[in-house]
């Protein structure tokens, strides 16, 4: 009875202290969107995200930052899957946008789920709610919470490189850059602390960290904010002036795991990057007591990270008759008519060494 109380207690300190497990949703979005038009669609996902984690685990970490990379750049439109094109309309893809290029993977694995959803419900599901779907999935497969995915969203008829190249945070962000980031998309420091903790799971690249391990901020000097014997652990996985393209934990605890390790590495200097050591090393920050919380109470921090990621996959979403339900996700229908759908292959952002952020 006792850790009932406890936990209770906890839930409602989220509620009424970080105050965002309100779960809205944009109005026209609703998880039984497609009962009756593809009932089986989150099955169908699923199964997807299932055999392909099974090979790849890391894969789990990468659609959810692909979810994100989308919702930051025009809302939750699917405008990251979009290819270049010249004709009918000229599109900029966001994929060799800097933060993107070399680095989002998944491209391959949403074009499978879309050939099976359309197998099953042709012309129904959007690219769009494909991601969003991935990504919840990806958070239960990966040990996380779940959440009933708020459904209806329409696909984007463009991209912007320029928007992706201005929106999307750096792994080299201050915590005050942020902080802008995110109030930019309509999500506060809560949030960003709560979707930061994605980073419980998956792989970074050694280009975004030697930074820190060699000559941080050009004073020839590590980051002060690196626990020494990490230091020394990082440095012999990315060697100074090497090609930057070795793999990297995000979390030393526990890689392919979502919990709440994360934070506890934060707290004794073991974040990865500096964007994630920014949260609980920014002297007299505001970020530092959801750290803490999070850190001590993984429920807590579950309930926060699902809030939170819903509220992100409602940014700038299209409904109604805006936008369109792609027939295939890497190009606008006008395009797709052009093409024979089983013979496009999706445009992979990087070969399978390369890898994410996430």
């Amino acid at each position: 009875m006792r850790s009932i109380t406890v936990t209770v207690a906890a839930l409602c300190y989220v509620v009424f202290v970080f105050g965002v497990l309100s779960f809205s949703s944009n109005a026209q979005l609703d998880p039984s969107f497609y009962k009756k038009t593809c009932p089986n669609v989150s099955s169908i996902v699923r199964e997807v995200v299932r055999n392909v984690s099974k090979k790849d685990p890391r894969m789990l970490a990468s659609l959810i930052r692909l979810h994100f990379h989308d919702c930051f750049v025009l809302g939750c439109d699917a405008s990251i899957l979009l290819n270049n094109t010249d004709t009918p309309t000229k599109i900029e893809s966001e994929q060799e946008a800097a933060p993107n290029n070399n680095s989002i993977r998944g491209l391959d694995v949403v074009n499978q789920i879309k050939t099976a959803v359309e197998k099953a419900c042709p012309g129904v599901v959007s690219c769009a709610d494909i991601l969003t779907l991935a990504a919840e999935i990806s958070s239960v497969l990966g040990g996380g919470p779940d959440w009933k995915v708020p459904l209806g969203r329409r696909d984007g008829l463009t991209a912007s490189r320029t928007l992706a190249n201005q929106n999307l945070p750096s792994p080299f962000s201050s915590l005050d850059q942020l902080k802008s980031a995110f109030a930019a998309q309509g999500l506060n420091t809560t949030d960003l602390v709560a979707l930061s903790g994605a980073h419980t799971f998956g792989r970074a690249r050694c280009t975004f960290v030697t930074s820190r391990l060699y000559n941080f901020n050009n004073s020839s000097k590590p980051d002060p904010t690196l626990d020494t014997t990490y230091l020394q652990q990082l440095r012999g996985q990315c060697p100074n002036g090497g090609p930057g393209n070795n793999l990297v934990n995000f979390d030393v605890t526990s890689p392919d795991t979502i919990d709440n390790d994360y934070y506890s590495n934060l707290k004794v200097k073991k974040g990865l990057l500096q964007s994630d050591q920014e949260l609980f090393s920014t002297s007299g920050a505001d970020t530092i007591s959801l750290v803490n919380t999070f850190a001590s109470n993984q429920d807590v921090f579950f309930a926060n990270f699902k809030a939170s990621m819903i509220k992100m996959g409602n940014i700038g979403v299209k409904t109604g008759k805006d936008g369109e339900v792609r027939k295939q996700c890497n190009f606008i229908n006008k395009k797709s008519a052009e093409f024979d759908l089983a013979s496009v292959v999706s445009k992979e952002s990087s070969q399978e060494n390369m890898v994410s952020s996430f």
